[in-house]
């Protein structure tokens, strides 16, 4: 895209995505609005990503010859999933191609362990945390840091898979055999009062726009609900608002982040995790406000001026998970009504095999109140029922 954000219809600018699960879905939904061109690079042959998508290309998302092809077909490369092959998007880099956000952003936050050091040492709050070296070691650790505690895995761990809960003495053994041949590292329970997270865009002129700050509930690890704005006080939502915009002045690189944060008893604010991409959590932006987090994004990375995102109402989004004991092609049922939720908005991400506790889509209700919004998002959610593809129900 020319300086002047001019779009060339006989060659529109082309986005590279590596990833093409739902958050790739949507970015592409939003390019494709524009009249951009897409490509997706994924493992899954007809992804979810693939069904807007102008072409996949059908590869690892580690796979450097099929990261270096798909930036010789793009403009820009932008990645939906933190397994992208960041040595190989710095490659690119170093030849001044446009990877947003920036490779070292993306080492950086891809170990976990790394992440919170980069964070401490920039002077912002984290919980507690330490490498584990062994068995012996993390329970020497448990007993400095007090139990509960979670042992983590540093890498390739997401939506609560790469946490393991030390409850007990008993459960120390477990949990290490549980990580066995990962490199893990135990960080200290935080009692919060609520989790909470916010989503911030940079653009490479140096624009930087906050969206709200919302309020996440988890079940066993996997993010079921999320509410905005925030049932918090103004002197927390500011404390969360300057610490997310610290994070992004050390952080490089162009691009939507989602900052998630714990909020303690006693209304201090400190980090938990950062992705630098889309975000579960900022999924309610496409009914709640002004701007999406997808558009945002899309402007950051094509260096557009960033929409001021403003709420517009009360909302409340609630994720579909694949249901437990079951695994193989699903039908979603009950769209009548779910339908007949007054503000809701339904999302099925087209994956074609339900597993439990898969994400395969999502509800979204905005409401006058966000007591409203939650019970019509509590109301299309019951509604929606998944069943294996054979039992089609009327």
């Amino acid at each position: 895209m020319a300086d002047s954000g001019t779009l060339d219809l006989g060659r529109p600018t082309c986005v590279g995505i590596i990833g093409g699960g739902q958050l790739g879905k949507m970015i592409a939904h939003e390019a494709r609005r524009m009249s951009l061109k897409v490509i997706v690079l994924d493992p899954t042959d007809g992804c979810p990503a693939a069904r807007i998508a102008d072409e996949q290309i059908v590869a690892d998302f580690k796979d450097e010859p099929a990261i270096m092809r798909l930036a010789e077909k793009c403009d820009v490369l932008t990645y939906e999933i933190e397994m992208a092959n960041s040595s190989a998007l710095k490659q690119l880099e170093g030849r001044n191609y446009p990877v947003r956000p920036a490779p070292e952003t993306l080492r950086i936050i891809q170990n976990k362990h790394r992440q919170k050091s980069f964070l401490l040492k920039n002077g912002i709050a984290v919980p507690e945390f330490q490498l584990v070296q062994s068995e012996e070691y993390l329970q020497e650790l448990c007993k400095t840091f007090g139990l509960p505690a979670v042992l983590k895995a540093t890498e390739d761990s997401y939506d609560g898979r790469g946490n393991y809960v030390i409850k007990s003495k008993g459960d120390v053994a477990k949990a290490y055999a549980y990580f066995n041949g990962r490199e893990m590292m135990l960080e200290r329970f935080i009692p919060f009062a609520k989790e909470v997270s916010i989503m911030v865009a940079r653009n490479p002129s140096g624009q930087i726009e906050s969206f709200p700050v919302v309020e996440n509930i988890h079940k066993n690890g996997i993010l079921d609900t999320t509410i905005a704005p925030a049932q918090i006080s103004k002197k927390v939502e500011l404390k969360a608002t300057r610490l997310a915009r610290k994070a992004m002045q050390v952080l490089h690189g162009a691009g939507i982040f989602g900052i998630e944060m714990f909020v303690t008893k006693k209304g201090e604010v400190m980090i938990n995790e950062i992705a630098p991409r889309v975000h579960n959590s900022g999924h309610y932006t496409n009914e709640a406000c002004s701007v999406s987090q997808f558009e945002q994004h899309l402007r950051a990375v094509l260096d557009l001026p960033l929409g001021k995102p403003e709420l517009l109402a009360p909302a409340a989004m609630i994720n579909i998970l694949g249901p437990e004991g079951f695994e193989g092609p699903y039908a979603v049922t009950g769209l009548k009504k779910m339908m007949q939720v007054p503000g809701a908005a339904l999302y099925v991400y087209g994956k074609k095999v339900s597993k439990p506790r898969r994400k395969l889509g999502h509800v979204t209700a905005t409401g006058s109140t966000v007591k409203e919004a939650l019970a019509r998002a509590a109301r299309a959610r019951k509604a929606i029922k998944l069943v294996p593809s054979m039992e089609r129900q009327a």
